[in-house]
């Protein structure tokens, strides 16, 4: 599967999770429910996935955690916030380099029409 299929995928599932719930929940109760419909979608999902550094011969485990890294390809970060930051943007292509992947979701659920809360970042 490609990443432009996954992330319909997600993107649909997300869809679904911001009609049913709405937004103003913790980003844990967005996370738990949009992991639950992309495994009910048949994809294989990593939640909390840790994400090591790795400077020349060095491995550090700083704590580093994707929300969600669906099919080892599309990085899924999850966030409820007023709007996105450049904080939230950089986080997203950390990820992207540290995770060997070419595509990554910032996904806003404190929005009102969840077609506002998405950003695709590529590296």
């Amino acid at each position: 599967m490609i990443e432009n299929q996954i992330t319909e995928q997600i993107l649909k599932a997300a869809f679904k999770v911001h009609t049913e719930l709405g937004p103003g929940l913790l980003e844990s109760s967005y996370k738990e429910c949009l992991y639950y419909e992309l495994i009910q979608n048949g994809l294989f999902v990593e939640k909390e996935k840790p994400m090591p550094l790795v400077y020349h011969e060095v491995k550090l485990d700083i704590g580093y955690r994707l929300d969600l890294l669906v099919e080892t390809k599309v990085v899924v970060e999850i966030k409820v916030a007023e709007a996105f930051t450049d904080v939230h943007i950089a986080q997203v292509l950390t990820y992207l380099k540290l995770s060997n992947c070419k595509v990554g979701l910032l996904l806003n659920f404190k929005v009102v029409s969840m077609k506002n809360g998405i950003k695709r970042l590529m590296l």
